[in-house]
This record gives structure tokens, C-alpha cells and sequence, in this order.
């Protein structure tokens, strides 16, 4: 645990040396919210902003989580990561603090950007409720990153992991019910969206923001544990395994 907190501490340090990248990773989620909920003209909704605002949040982790992967890529690029495999510190410890850092930058990003829908109106029923918006998030994040650590593992330079990441990313969020609900999409989207895991963090975040009696997403929270768990299991035997 001792190891793998000190690889956070790492990757903490050096995203919070540099101003710039913290604004903007902080503001971008913001304006998303700002210029998608409250310009967008959707007629299936009176609140679009209350219904884009789990969209935006779980929009906001996934692209930082496989932002993540950059992480890998420079570590292996500048000589870092031969050498973290050599220490006697356990390989997976590597893999585990890159996790807790990704997740960790993109649950702050999360928190600016529930202060401003909350500066909006939009409004969670109970800290409890707010309490399974941050697990279910914190749980997709463990899911990404420890992919984008994967990706950025098996890759040898920035270029090819970032033709990677936009590959995946766009194409993930857009064919989910991040924009609109599955009644008003056409069918071959509406199958596509139903088994992307991308949809599932939202409708179960989607749930907990419904007023009057918000709906506990038991089912959704369940299966992205599993899914993250059986992430890092893979993740695990990659690292074991991984030579550079």
C-alpha cells in the first residue's frame, strides 16, 4: 500500500505543478455543462440541463481517465517505467497508483462541476444519494484507467495512443444516452447505446438526480464493480508480465 501511494503522490505532484493544466482540466467540465445544458434545444425534456448533468460528469471522468494513459506512455518514453519494474516494490503497485491518481484528478473535476450544476439548480436529493454518485463514478474511473494504463502500456509513443484514445473516446460517449433518452434514438443507435458501459454509469448517476424518490441503482453499481474488478485483475497480469 506504502508503494503504491508513493506513485500517487508522483503523478499528484506533477499534475498540480503545472497552473495551467489544472484550469483547464477544471474549467473545461464546466463550460460543457454551461453551453450543452443550457443552449441545447431538446424537446423529449422541460429540464435538459438536470438530464445532461450526469452525461457531462460521467463524460468528464471518462475522458480523463483515458487521458490517464499519457501517464504510461511518458513514463516509458523517458526510461521511468524499466526502472519502477525493477524496484522490488510489487509491479502491480505501479498500476494501482496511476489508478488512484486518474480517478482521483477526475472526481475533483466531478466536485467543480456538481458546484456549478448546483449554482444552476440542479439539486440531489441527499448527501447519501451524492455519497453513490461519487462511488459509481469512482468505479467507472477504476474501469478506464486501468484500460488507458493497459493501452498505455502495450503503446510505444504519444501519437499512437492519442489516435487511440480519440478512437475510443468520441465514439463511446456519443453512442450512449449521454445526449438524449433511448425512446427518441434510432434503433441501431438505441442497441448500441444499451450495451455501452458508458450509458450504464449515466442511467444509474441519471437515477440518483431524480427528485421526489430517486431510485437506488443497486443493479448498475453492482455491475461496474465487477466490471472494474475483473479490469484490474488484467491489469494485474499485464504488469506481472510486462517487459520493456
Amino acid at each position: 500500500m506504502k508503494a503504491v501511494l508513493y506513485y500517487f503522490q508522483r503523478d499528484f505532484r506533477k499534475w498540480t505543478r503545472s497552473r495551467v493544466n489544472i484550469f483547464a482540466s477544471l474549467v473545461r467540465p464546466a463550460a460543457w455543462l454551461i453551453f450543452v445544458g443550457l443552449t441545447f434545444p431538446a424537446k423529449f425534456t422541460d429540464n435538459y440541463l438536470a438530464f445532461i448533468t450526469p452525461s457531462i460528469l460521467v463524460m468528464t471522468v471518462l475522458f480523463s481517465s483515458l487521458q490517464g494513459g499519457t501517464l504510461m506512455v511518458f513514463d516509458k518514453m523517458l526510461g521511468f517505467l524499466n526502472k519502477f519494474l525493477a524496484l522490488p516494490a510489487r509491479r502491480e503497485s505501479l498500476l494501482l497508483g496511476k489508478i488512484l491518481f486518474i480517478s482521483t484528478r477526475g472526481l475533483i473535476q466531478a466536485t467543480v462541476l456538481l458546484l456549478v450544476a448546483g449554482v444552476l439548480g440542479v439539486r440531489i436529493e441527499s448527501l447519501f444519494h451524492l455519497v453513490l454518485v461519487y462511488l459509481t463514478l469512482f468505479l467507472f474511473a477504476v474501469f478506464f484507467s486501468a484500460l488507458s494504463s493497459m493501452i498505455g502500456l502495450a503503446l510505444n509513443d504519444h501519437d499512437s495512443y492519442a489516435s487511440v484514445n480519440s478512437m475510443v473516446s468520441m465514439p463511446l460517449f456519443f453512442a450512449s444516452s449521454a445526449l438524449m433518452p433511448y425512446e427518441v434514438m434510432p434503433a441501431w443507435l438505441r442497441t448500441l447505446a444499451r450495451f455501452n458501459p458508458v450509458s450504464y454509469a449515466i442511467d444509474s448517476i441519471r437515477l440518483l438526480f431524480e427528485v421526489g424518490t430517486p431510485t437506488i441503482p443497486v443493479q448498475g453499481i453492482l455491475g461496474l464493480a465487477v466490471a472494474a474488478f475483473i479490469m484490474l485483475l488484467i491489469g494485474t497480469y499485464q504488469f506481472r508480465r510486462a517487459t520493456v
